[in-house]
């Protein structure tokens, strides 16, 4: 089965490449393509939050994972499936992140921490409702929680 999408907006961000950790505090704006206008986006801006679904365009086919490896190739850390962590080396290259809105300008959504880089095809944007988060506690192994101490604290480069 062959699926094509078209992406329905594109990153505008200050990171021009992908990094590991310290998105915290980044500041994004997601301009539509043409063939969107800014009614697309009404209402958006009554949720606190959106769901921004994006590809990973500079990974390339010869990088993806299909099995298991080590997270952030770190041996301390033990090798789970490529579905079982978030790494952006996976089969369908989609992203998925939740962000803060902080506001709609006509056909540009400008939100805080979205970690896309700049030029990043936009498939999706979802607002966040309370009824789609897990309904009971989240559960995540510590190495987990150690990928992730740094990802959402400042960057260093302000």
């Amino acid at each position: 089965m062959d699926i094509q999408m078209q992406p329905i907006g594109f990153v505008e961000a200050v990171r021009p490449g992908a990094e590991d950790d310290y998105w915290g505090g980044e500041t994004a704006r997601i301009r539509l393509a043409p063939g969107f206008d800014a009614e697309a986006l009404d209402g958006l801006d009554a949720f606190s939050h959106v769901e921004v679904l994006y590809l990973f365009h500079q990974v390339e086919a010869s990088r993806i994972v299909t099995g298991a490896r080590h997270p952030r190739n770190n041996p301390d850390w033990p090798a789970v499936g490529i579905f079982a962590q978030r790494g952006k080396n996976r089969p369908s290259r989609i992203g998925s992140t939740i962000c803060r809105i902080l506001h709609v300008e006509g056909t540009t959504l400008h939100v805080d921490e979205l970690d896309a880089i700049d030029g990043t095809p936009v498939l999706d944007l979802k607002p966040v409702m309370a009824e789609f988060l897990p309904r009971d506690m989240v559960q995540q192994p510590d190495w987990s929680h150690a990928l992730m101490a740094d990802y959402w604290k400042p960057s260093q480069r302000r």
